[in-house]
């Protein structure tokens, strides 16, 4: 039997462009915190706390939309929402005071927000479970190369052009990909439980609440201190522009590493993963407590990027996994909770990030990091799926 995820390398293409925009989107920021601040006349802390609006709003609207891709089609969600999020993002390149800047990144968040999780149940409802993670690595190549360039071309942008051109540039990116998503094909037995059943599906399973539980902390975690280490490498007296490029070797490291992650998960067991993904969080938190100087910010970057690739995808192969009838909803509450917990920790930040103590920030996420990896191998190595996934030829 032919599904749309089968039918070629199409489909996972314009998923990876959905994934590049929304990513490039969403870590345009961090690397511009500094130069917005400036631009504005406002304190670090105050575009700290809009950045975090930004994650906060992304992983609320989750569960949301889960139940509109379930009712509307995972294809219609995805392009109707980032029409929406590009022109939100054209709208935040003319702020002028943090209050407008904080509500057009949030809507931006919200409704770019949708891409990613959709193009992540679309793989859960079109590829076989045995070779899911695989092609969820592939999918993570759009998030890489969204994440380097942002990193990056943001800084560049910002340093020697106007921050505000970026975000011109990710909200035409956002209208381009929605038009190209039209020839994508909608899955098969697309079903609409409507909202609460598949609520209260998830809120009976202990183990649904565990790996949305590990989402949370996993946020704050490796997105929060991805978010601050541009700033953290500017406050030890980098520029703009190195600090971004500094930071843009995570995309690269995740670039490099989910294409090894899928190759081993076709030979290593998922709690082997989450424990090399602990193990570099811990590494790269260590790393960065200690300095935040270029080449620290670069060897934690690449660390960070490998713990994401290891313990993301498998987490979130597994929010793939652990309830079939309620897929939209757990990996949509699971895109929530990751978000959630990247913006709670950008608020308990933003105090000591006005005051450069990063040292403090870094190291609290690599303690973070020791009980989330073992909670979680622990107890991915006991899990067995209960019932099958879709079934491809």
């Amino acid at each position: 039997m032919s599904t749309p995820a089968d039918a070629g390398p199409r489909p996972i293409r314009l998923l990876q462009a959905a994934a590049f925009v929304a990513t490039f989107d969403r870590f345009a920021m961090p690397p511009m915190l500094v130069a917005i601040a400036l631009d504005l006349g406002v304190p670090l802390g105050d575009v700290v706390r809009a950045a975090g609006a930004y994650f906060l709003v992304y992983g609320l609207s989750q569960p949301v939309w889960g139940t509109v891709s379930d009712r509307l089609g995972r294809v219609a969600t995805m392009r109707l929402t980032l029409v929406v999020a590009g022109l939100c993002s054209v709208a935040s390149a003319f702020s002028t005071t943090t209050a407008v800047l904080l509500l057009t990144r949030g809507l931006a968040g919200g409704f770019f927000g949708a891409a990613y999780p959709a193009a992540l149940i679309y793989l859960g409802d079109t590829v076989r479970p045995e070779i899911r993670q695989r092609d969820i690595a592939r999918l993570m190549v759009g998030v890489a190369l969204g994440t380097s360039l942002a990193y990056v071309g943001a800084g560049l942008v910002a340093d020697h052009a106007t921050w505000r051109l970026t975000f011109v540039v990710t909200g035409a990116a956002a209208l381009v990909v929605a038009a190209r998503l039209g020839a994508l094909a909608e899955p098969p037995g697309r079903t609409t439980p409507g909202v609460l059943p598949p609520l209260r599906t998830v809120a009976r399973s202990g183990v649904a609440r565990f790996v949305l539980l590990c989402a949370l902390v996993e946020g704050a975690v490796l997105l929060g201190t991805v978010t601050l280490l541009p700033a953290a490498a500017e406050g030890a007296g980098a520029s703009t522009s190195v600090a971004g490029l500094a930071t843009g070797v995570y995309g690269l490291s995740v670039l490099v590493c989910s294409q090894l992650v899928g190759r081993l998960s076709q030979r290593w067991d998922a709690a082997r993963l989450l424990r090399v993904g602990a193990v570099a969080a811990v590494l790269a938190g260590s790393v960065l407590a200690v300095s935040q100087g270029v080449a620290a910010a670069v060897a934690g970057a690449v660390l960070l990027g490998a713990a994401w690739s290891a313990m993301h995808s498998t987490l979130q192969t597994w929010a793939t996994e652990v309830l079939p009838q309620a897929r939209a909803t757990v990996v949509s509450l699971f895109a929530g909770s990751l978000f959630v917990g990247s913006s709670l920790a950008a608020v308990l930040a933003s105090g000591l990030a006005d005051r450069g103590r990063y040292d403090v920030l870094f190291a609290a996420a690599a303690v973070l990091a020791v009980p989330l990896g073992a909670a979680a191998a622990a107890v991915r190595g006991r899990w067995r799926p209960r019932a099958a996934g879709p079934t491809g030829p």
